[in-house]
């Protein structure tokens, strides 16, 4: 069920407020570009700038919208254990496919601390994907605490943002074969997927989920020599899109495409103009603007 380009979507915004009316345009778009499935409320939806009402909300939008299509993965993370129980456990009601759990932010806990942490959440009977992003949670969960998590038949896979394309090898080891792994870095994808993962919880999607989905296609039918030339066609965009905060780029790109504003929430900026000519060159380069 969970495998190939799941963009990490955008939350649009309009005069301040959530955007619903181009969020489900948004799940529209994507299916019909053919994106596996989609990872609402994380980091690239703006979460830690939403409050809870808006989060459970844009959850439930997308839930409805896709309508069983395709998996919807939905964010809910927080470095408050109480908290994450209860984003799990909403995600659950409105029907959700699966959850992404962050690795608890800012208060730094112990492998053990982690340990406690995700089972309270896998323990809601909701498939748990792990992400594991120490550049924002500082902590980086071992591939030997994994281990020990994946015999929790609930947490199922990881989303990896650590970079570091070996810990897929690493964590095949202590996790098995069959522990779904999704790479969380755009650019380093390719070499995540010959190592073992199954696919990308991809910010560059958002801006270009056809090309992000045929990638990923190429890669699963092994067709590395097919997928290589993707990758070049993309690389300069995952560059370009990173210059500054990811999501602002991804929305900015999007919003050149018609299909939301860029307007993002403080202590977000929208980009330097340098930033945007970037991302305009990288997104002519892989034919998505004239």
């Amino acid at each position: 069920m969970f495998k190939g380009s799941m963009p990490a979507l955008i939350t649009p915004f309009n005069n301040g407020a959530v955007d619903f009316d181009a969020l489900k345009h948004l799940v529209e778009w994507h299916i019909e570009q053919g994106s596996h499935g989609l990872v609402p409320m994380g980091t690239t939806g703006e979460s830690p700038t939403v409050s809870h009402d808006e989060h459970d909300a844009v959850v439930e939008a997308v839930v409805k919208t896709v309508a069983g299509r395709v998996p919807v993965i939905a964010g809910a993370g927080s470095n408050n254990t109480a908290e994450t129980v209860r984003l799990v456990q909403h995600a659950k009601q409105v029907g959700a496919d699966a959850a992404l759990v962050v690795t608890p932010y800012y208060n730094k806990p112990t492998q053990r601390g982690l340990m406690a942490h995700f089972t309270a959440a896998a323990d809601c009977g909701l498939p748990i994907i792990i992400y594991n992003i120490p550049p924002r949670s500082v902590i980086d969960m071992t591939p030997a605490t994994m281990g020990e998590l994946a015999k929790h038949p609930m947490i199922i896979g990881v989303k990896d943002s650590t970079a570091d394309i070996t810990r897929v090898s690493q964590q095949r080891i202590t996790c098995g074969n069959d522990f779904l792994q999704f790479s969380a870095e755009d650019g380093s994808a390719l070499g995540a997927h010959a190592h073992g993962s199954v696919g990308c919880i991809s910010v560059t999607a958002n801006v270009a989920p056809k090309l992000c989905a045929e990638f990923q296609n190429a890669m699963t039918a092994g067709d590395y020599k097919t997928a290589l030339t993707y990758q070049d066609r993309l690389m300069p965009l995952h560059n370009a899109i990173f210059t500054e905060p990811g999501l602002v780029g991804a929305k900015y790109g999007v919003s050149l495409l018609g299909k939301c504003s860029e307007t993002v929430r403080s202590p977000l900026t929208t980009l330097e103009d340098s930033t945007k000519a970037a991302i305009k060159d990288a997104m002519r380069h892989a034919g998505l603007l004239n």
